[in-house]
């Protein structure tokens, strides 16, 4: 028998608390599939996003929850670039692998797909870097041919900058990003270690780089400092460009984390919270460790890190390693910004997932991350009561290590104070939070988010000092 839908309300009226009748975010019971993409670069073609990693892997969702594996591989007949042996002979010979690293794929003004691809040997900087084109997202690609080449050999000639090649100062030439800026120019960011992170200026007709530029403008790096995996967007809320870094190494080990600076120019000079010159980011020595040198640079968004407070770490509870070589989008019809990234996960080895997080403007216009991935959540104003409780504080610091940090209790209490492992003050204006934590002052937001482990939505918040620590909390008494 079909009960009728006011007679169904009635009923629940009588047996339920009045807070189970209240529809809205805590009803949605989110799941999720992921990807196996590595480095994954996006792009969105009509209602679907689509991102390009490493090794020809690629995916595509449209509600960022559930993605379905487009390839997963380099090899003959793949359904991107069908004969990609013989379509990038010169590429793979060049740079001594059979394999591809981070691709990023772009809509030119011909309506046509640009696929800017880069192969390198891995133990060298010996890399090339080309284009191929399709009329269709997912292919198949045809190659247009090598724009940029590192690594040259003595008696190999001259590199794009019309002397002899120095990986101390030029280039590795891979990871490209390809974006237009608010004037409609196009550019492309790339580069990775050896001499640092660069940006050139592309003719929007081709695809190409324009002539006489040699590699470009160097933005950040150089010295072989651990820097890589460029990526830069546009907020029309802010009006800055928001150069995305990845610093330190990708695997289980490697310290892998997230930063950005910002710039009111696309070329830059790009600047941290604290002020620092991002072109002064790189360390003393090609032979010599540079991490601690550079760690003190760049916005740090995520790191290492787990929920797990135990002495030994519960690979169960939500946490990442490793999170890194990122993209980001921002979505004109909601105001939403998205940042795409790969991870590691505790206790894992090199098991790895794309992953896909919010990004919100603190008062500063800084983006800060939201703890948990996306689950179709907005933001709002939250209550008062909503937010005062218990929380695990999560401390992304700067330092760069593959420690994988875990959290400290606080609370956040109805008079404005912070008790617990670190003390201070608090206070909210709409979705905005400012917490004083031991004397250092974060900025940032406060939301609803499906906790990812624990299957149910929490208060949580996301905030940014000046030094460019983001901290995290995560509500435990709901």
């Amino acid at each position: 028998m079909r009960i009728p839908r006011n007679l169904l309300m009635a009923a629940l009226f009588l047996i339920l608390p009045s807070s189970c009748l209240v529809l809205g975010i805590e009803d949605n019971i989110p799941n999720f599939r992921w990807a196996t993409v590595h480095d994954p670069s996006v792009t969105k073609v009509g209602d679907t996003f689509y991102v390009f990693g490493s090794h020809l892997q690629i995916a595509k969702s449209s509600d960022l929850m559930h993605w379905t594996q487009v390839n997963v591989g380099v090899y003959n007949n793949n359904p991107i670039i069908p004969n990609i042996f013989t379509e990038l002979k010169e590429t793979f010979e060049w740079a001594e692998t059979n394999t591809l690293w981070a691709p990023h794929v772009i809509q030119l003004q011909d309506g046509r797909y640009y696929f800017y691809y880069c192969a390198c040997r891995g133990d060298s900087p010996r890399s090339a870097m080309g284009i191929a084109v399709s009329d269709s997202i997912e292919g198949p690609y045809r190659n247009l041919g090598i724009i940029l080449r590192s690594g040259y050999r003595p008696g190999e000639g001259m590199c794009e900058e019309g002397v002899p090649y120095d990986a101390r100062i030029h280039p590795n030439v891979v990871d490209p990003h390809v974006f237009y800026d608010k004037e409609g120019n196009l550019w492309m960011v790339y580069g990775s270690y050896s001499g640092g992170i660069y940006i050139l200026k592309l003719d929007p007709e081709t695809g190409f780089p324009l002539p006489e530029q040699g590699y470009g403008k160097k933005l950040t790096g150089g010295n072989h400092s651990r820097i890589e995996g460029p990526f830069i967007f546009y907020s029309p809320d802010t009006g800055y460009y928001y150069l995305f870094l990845s610093f330190g190494g990708l695997d289980y080990r490697g310290g892998y984390n997230i930063r950005v600076a910002r710039s009111k120019n696309p070329d830059g000079p790009y600047y941290d919270a604290e002020g620092h010159n991002m072109t002064d980011c790189y360390g003393p020595s090609f032979l010599e460790g540079n991490d601690p040198y550079i760690a003190p640079f760049g916005v740090k968004l995520v790191g290492n890190f787990t929920l797990s407070e135990g002495s030994i770490i519960d690979f169960r509870a939500f946490g990442y390693v490793s999170p890194g070589h990122n993209s980001a989008y921002y979505d004109p019809e909601t105001g939403k910004y998205f940042i795409f990234f790969h991870t590691r996960f505790p206790g894992r080895g090199e098991t790895y997932q794309i992953r896909v997080h919010q990004l919100f403007l603190n008062e500063d216009g800084w983006f800060v991350m939201a703890p948990f991935p996306y689950a179709g959540e907005t933001i709002e104003e939250l209550p008062l009561q909503e937010v005062v409780g218990e929380y695990q504080l999560v401390i992304h610091d700067k330092e760069m290590t593959n420690e994988i940090r875990k959290p400290v209790r606080i609370a956040l209490n109805p008079d404005g104070t912070v008790t617990g492992a670190q003390t201070g003050e608090w206070e909210k204006k709409g979705h905005y939070i400012t917490l004083k934590l031991d004397g250092e002052i974060y900025k940032g937001v406060a939301l609803k988010q499906w906790h990812y482990s624990e299957k149910k939505w929490v208060t949580v918040f996301s905030a940014l000092s000046q030094k460019g620590v983001s901290v995290w909390g995560i509500k435990t008494s709901e």
